[in-house]
């Protein structure tokens, strides 16, 4: 796995936005509540067509921004947790690297990997992993390193609302040996079409790690899950 790259700044402002901003200049103040409406739909159809990127940094930075449903946060008793949906592309940019490549190689490797999906789950204190600050002997230090090698698939669960269980396809955890920011495991669940409904919530939760948290829980809409972000290569 791969460090998530520092964000860029993008445009997300079309011509359209720009000819409806045209409009209210024009336009005085009294005659503007009728064009809000217009506006909103203008703006919902640029929108729609915006899901598409052209370099991993653009894509990055969309799903770091919470409001678009692809990451998710909160802090439990001075533990950051941090989760975060990787779309189909961002797993075939890092197969791939900057080489060129075919449009048979893309689809390829886009086989090869829609099949699942994937959650980054970032868990820190005090801006450092969680053997570097959590652990408070040899013991425990073992322990938790046995725990987030191995054990991760007994304390992290994915379900919808119909409490449908997804079960874990795999785990990776990556040793950083105290240089990361915190400790960050991508779980990989199966895509199965029978249990996403675009319509439905998958809950996702992480058993107390004996950091005192209790369990933790995030809510991830299917929707956004459905209609991934994509790059163009």
């Amino acid at each position: 796995m791969q460090n998530l790259k520092d964000n860029k700044k993008f445009s997300v402002v079309s011509s359209s936005d720009f000819d409806a901003i045209k409009i209210v200049s024009r336009t005085n103040w009294g005659r503007l509540p009728r064009l809000i409406p217009i506006l909103l739909i203008g703006l919902m159809v640029c929108s729609c067509g915006g899901n598409t990127f052209d370099s991993e940094e653009e894509l990055m930075t969309f799903l770091l921004e919470e409001t678009n449903g692809y990451k998710h946060s909160k802090t439990v008793n001075g533990v950051d947790f941090s989760l975060m949906y990787r779309p189909t592309d961002l797993l075939v940019k890092q197969e791939l690297g900057d080489k060129e490549v075919t449009k048979e190689e893309v689809r390829k490797l886009r086989d090869k990997y829609k099949n699942n999906i994937y959650f980054n789950l970032s868990m820190s204190k005090n801006n450092q992993e969680l053997l570097s600050t959590a652990p408070r002997d040899r013991n425990e230090f073992g322990a938790m390193v046995n725990q987030l090698a191995f054990g991760m698939g007994e304390k992290v669960h994915l379900f919808t609302q119909s409490k449908d269980t997804l079960e874990l396809a795999d785990f990776v955890y990556p040793r950083l040996y105290g240089m990361g920011r915190a400790t960050t495991i991508m779980f990989v669940y199966p895509r199965t079409k029978e249990q996403l409904n675009s319509k439905d919530i998958l809950n996702f939760t992480i058993e107390d790690l004996g950091l005192y948290t209790g369990e933790v829980r995030f809510k991830v809409g299917v929707d956004r899950l459905i209609d991934e972000p994509k790059l163009k290569f």
